[in-house]
C-alpha cells in the first residue's frame, strides 16, 4: 500500500518554441532525476518522442517510463482530468513536469494551474527554455516570445555552445531585460540542475539491490562526471537561525526579493507569533505559498531556508535574513547575555582568593 500524500506535487510548466531544445531538456531531466518518480504530460498532437519511447501520436495515450515516471499525451481541454489521474497516491509521483507545445500560450497553461480545484498540486514554476543561437530570428518571426519571458519564473537559455562570447553577452542582456525578474540559466544540450525544479528524493526501495534499471544507471559514466559540474550555472544559498523572526520584516524580504531568486524552501519561526506552528515556505519565480503547520514532536525550533538562484548576491541576502529576526527576541537575548557576565563578574574571587 502506497504511504499516504504529506504534501502537494509541484507541477512545471515547460515551455518554448520549436526546436529551443524542450524535449532535450526533458529527456536530461528523466536521466538525472535525483530519485523522483517523474510524471510528464505531454501537450500536443503527432509523433513525440522522450528519451526513445514514442507515444503513439493520439491525444489520451499513455506510457510508462520506467521507475514510477509516466507520460501522457493530452489536449490543453483534458489536463484537469490526467492531473487527477497522476496526482493518485497510488501513482506515487513526485513531480509532474508538463511540456507545452511548441506554438502553445504557456500562459493559459498557468492560469489553469493557478485556478484548478485539485488540492494535491501546487504550481511549480514556469520554465521557458531558449535557443541562444536563433533568439534573435525566433523573436522576428514570433514576437509573442517577450510575452512569454516576461511570465516565466525561470528562463534556460539553450545551446550557448553554439554562440560566440559577444554575441552571448547580446543574447543573454536582451533575454534578461525580457525576462524581467526571471532567472537566467545558460546551458548547452539542455543540461541544467534538476535541484533547481524539484528537491532530491531518497527513497529505501532505490538502495534495493534487485531493482530496475533507471536512466541513471544507463547513462555513460562520463556523462555522470559532466552533470557533477551543473550546479556553477547557479548559487544555493541556506540560512538558519534559532532566533525567531519577525512576520512583518520577513513578508518585506520576499515582497522585495532580487531579480534571479528563482526558489525558497523551507521553514520560518515566528516564536510568540505562533508558538503553535512553523510556517512551510515555498516561493518560485514570482509566486509565494506561506502554510502553517504544528511543530512535529521533538522537532527543534529553529527557521531553516534554501534560496536558489543565478546571480545573487549570496552574503547581501544572508545579511537581509538576519535583518528579519524579531528584534524584541535579539534584544531579550542580549540583555540575558549582558546579565549573566554580571554574575559571572560577581562571583569571580577577588585578588586575595576572598
Amino acid at each position: 500500500m502506497p504511504p499516504p500524500r504529506t504534501s502537494q506535487i509541484p507541477v512545471v510548466v515547460l515551455a518554448g518554441f520549436l526546436g529551443s531544445g524542450k524535449t532535450t531538456l526533458l529527456n536530461h531531466l528523466l536521466r538525472n532525476r535525483a530519485g523522483n518518480r517523474v510524471g510528464v504530460v505531454v501537450n500536443d498532437f503527432g509523433a513525440i518522442e522522450i528519451d526513445a519511447m514514442t507515444v503513439a501520436g493520439q491525444v489520451g495515450s499513455t506510457v510508462s517510463l520506467g521507475n514510477g515516471c509516466l507520460c501522457c499525451a493530452v489536449d490543453a481541454s483534458e489536463l484537469d482530468t490526467y492531473l487527477e489521474t497522476l496526482t493518485a497516491p497510488s501513482a506515487r509521483l513526485d513531480v509532474i513536469v508538463i511540456e507545452a507545445s511548441g506554438l502553445a500560450e504557456p500562459q493559459e497553461l498557468v492560469r489553469m494551474l493557478l485556478a484548478s480545484d485539485n488540492p494535491h498540486i501546487r504550481y511549480g514554476g514556469l520554465v521557458e527554455v531558449v535557443d541562444a543561437a536563433e533568439f534573435s530570428a525566433t523573436r522576428e518571426r514570433h514576437p509573442e516570445i517577450g510575452r512569454h519571458l516576461a511570465a516565466a519564473d525561470l528562463i534556460v537559455l539553450n545551446k550557448t555552445d553554439r554562440v560566440a562570447g559577444t554575441e552571448l553577452r547580446a543574447v543573454r542582456e536582451a533575454v534578461a531585460t525580457a525576462g524581467g525578474r526571471a532567472a537566467v540559466i545558460s546551458t548547452a544540450y539542455g543540461r541544467i540542475d534538476p535541484e533547481l525544479l524539484v528537491d532530491p528524493v531518497l527513497r529505501p526501495d532505490e538502495d534495493d539491490p534487485v531493482r530496475q534499471l533507471t536512466f541513471e544507471d544507463l547513462l555513460p559514466e562520463a556523462d555522470r562526471t559532466h552533470e557533477a559540474h551543473l550546479h556553477a550555472a547557479y548559487e544555493s544559498v541556506s540560512f538558519a537561525t534559532d532566533v525567531p523572526l519577525s512576520p512583518r520584516r520577513l513578508m518585506a524580504f520576499l515582497d522585495s526579493r532580487p531579480a534571479g531568486l528563482y526558489r525558497i524552501k523551507g521553514f520560518a519561526d515566528f516564536g510568540a507569533g505562533d508558538p503553535g506552528n512553523r510556517y512551510v515556505l515555498h516561493a518560485v519565480g514570482r509566486f509565494l505559498r506561506f502554510v502553517p503547520e504544528p511543530w512535529p514532536r521533538g522537532e527543534p525550533r529553529r527557521t531553516q531556508l534554501v534560496l536558489i538562484g543565478s546571480g545573487i548576491d549570496a552574503e547581501a541576502l544572508r545579511k537581509e535574513l538576519e535583518g528579519c529576526r524579531d528584534a524584541w527576541q535579539d534584544a531579550t537575548e542580549e540583555l540575558e547575555r549582558s546579565m549573566w557576565g554580571v554574575l559571572r563578574y560577581v562571583r569571580q574571587p577577588d585578588d586575595d582568593g576572598a
